[in-house]
């Protein structure tokens, strides 16, 4: 049986959708390559990419990145979504796809696909059977056609087609099971068709019934990136569903990311907000993090909003000179040209908060401008009373706004990761606020950035296993040689968290 993973595309994001409904997207990660990697590393040879743009929008939206996903990785990259028209067939091909999914035109142009599959072979195409009450679904699921199942996949094998992808609507991303008898129900009228079982997949136990029913393949989305089914069940000696050996063990692995608060030029450190004192140079610090292995690094200006003044450019190109890993840069960053001038000087993430308050519009013009996965939505807030408050220019005004609709209303914008800090917890060394975090994880489709409190490696594994974050990050217990991050991921790996 062949397992094939699969990334699903929305403005350059990794998400899944529930039911094919666009407005339930959830957003896993906003690095497409780095989790296709992920997947070659743990012995995949199968990629099936969705450009779920292209399919609303009538024509191939993401091939930049199917592009960068061939040329750097050795996976066989199925691709579908919004193919046309010829000249899309071709870009998709010559941006190295194996194969190309087409659904909504080969319901809606039948002749035209029969002319592509006598240019091109049979075997390029996968026809996307989407099934919704019996029924074939089109334009990204936004549609339904007259046309009945079976007869749909007849009319493409008797034209030479093995390969079909079917998807039951009802089922997917719902991780209540697959569609088994409407599987089996294809198999035994085609009994040598290379079908492709998509959507409902829960955990092992469902993968291992479709093999056991004989189903070709299965493509295998949610349930990973939900933490359903481990890579590590998944290896041929535990499973047999063939792909190879891998000391890969899980998927969305976690991340520990130092943070540098610079005031003046130097890193400092406080207790919740106050009593600054000098940690190093940022510059040395950022290559010191570097080199022991952190996944990535925040710089925060914490006083450049309330100073008026901008962040310092200099220093973020000497830090991207010295370091290999991605760095977030925040502080002072009021417009869109701030934002250009940091990440032309090799910032990788642009972090933004107080101006975010005062002007939500700017999260929605840099999103647009750089993308959703370079806007980071830092939020500091308090609990008062039962409730939590934001609040701005490096905890010195209180507002009213209440940190989970903020937060809420930031994603919407375009934020496409929250770096939440706890005042109350922050330099305590007590541990993360994890209630809030929880909450936080379970109301934004977005990664979490958990920030405020840790004084230990328990911390850490603490907010990994008892909320939804994707990264912690700490600052003074790094600065000062309380934990070091080998250790530190020696530790969380002993304790089962799947880190980078």
């Amino acid at each position: 049986m062949n397992i094939i993973p699969a990334i699903d595309l929305i403005d350059g994001n990794c998400v899944r959708l529930t039911k094919g409904a666009y407005d339930t997207k959830k957003i896993y990660s906003t690095d497409p390559l780095e989790m296709a990697k992920r997947f070659e590393e743990a012995g995949f040879s199968r990629l099936h990419l969705v450009d779920l743009d292209g399919a609303k929008a009538g024509s191939v939206v993401n091939l930049a990145v199917l592009e960068q996903i061939c040329t750097q990785t050795s996976l066989n990259v199925d691709f579908g979504g919004g193919i046309k028209t010829e000249a899309d067939l071709e870009k998709v091909l010559k941006a190295g796809a194996k194969q190309v999914t087409i659904g909504s035109l080969a319901v809606q142009q039948p002749e035209l696909l029969k002319e592509w599959i006598g240019r091109y072979g049979a075997e390029t195409f996968i026809i996307g059977a989407d099934v919704k009450e019996g029924k074939i679904a089109i334009s990204g699921w936004l549609e339904t056609s007259s046309l009945e199942l079976m007869d749909f996949i007849q009319s493409y094998y008797d034209l030479g087609i093995r390969h079909v992808l079917c998807t039951d609507i009802s089922k997917d991303g719902m991780l209540q099971g697959p569609a088994f008898e409407l599987y089996n129900d294809i198999m035994q009228r085609f009994p040598d068709l290379q079908l492709i079982a998509s959507g409902g997949v829960s955990g092992i136990s469902d993968v291992k019934e479709l093999k056991n029913n004989n189903i070709p393949a299965v493509v295998i989305g949610k349930a990973i990136y939900e933490g359903l089914i481990s890579l590590r069940e998944l290896r041929i000696q535990d499973s047999g569903f063939g792909i190879q050996d891998s000391e890969f063990v899980g998927f969305l692995k976690k991340r520990i990311i130092p943070c540098l608060d610079i005031k003046d030029g130097r890193t400092v450190k406080g207790i919740n907000f106050e009593g600054l004192r000098d940690a190093g140079d940022p510059i040395e610090l950022a290559k010191f993090y570097s080199d022991q292995g952190a996944d990535e690094l925040v710089f925060l200006d914490i006083t450049a909003t309330q100073e008026g003044r901008k962040t310092m450019v200099d220093m973020v190109r000497k830090v991207a000179q010295q370091i290999n890993i991605p760095f977030t840069v925040g502080g002072g960053i009021t417009s869109v040209e701030d934002a250009k001038q940091l990440l032309e000087n090799g910032a990788d993430k642009i972090s933004v908060n107080s101006s975010a308050v005062r002007n939500p519009e700017l999260i929605r013009e840099l999103a647009e401008r750089f993308g959703n996965q370079c806007v980071v939505l830092a939020i500091d807030a308090k609990e008062l009373n039962g409730q939590w408050k934001v609040y701005l220019s490096g905890g010195k005004i209180a507002t009213e706004l209440d940190l989970f609709e903020w937060a809420q209303k930031g994603v919407d914008l375009g934020a496409g990761e929250i770096l939440f800090t706890s005042m109350d917890n922050d330099g305590t060394k007590a541990g993360f606020a994890l209630e809030a975090l929880d909450k936080l994880a379970k109301c934004v489709n977005v990664p979490i950035i958990a920030s405020g409190g840790c004084g230990s490696k328990e911390h850490f594994k603490e907010v990994f296993q008892e909320t939804n974050v994707d990264a912690a990050l700490a600052a003074s217990v790094f600065h000062f040689g309380e934990i070091a991050i080998p250790e530190l991921k020696n530790y969380l790996r002993n304790n089962k968290i799947e880190i980078r």
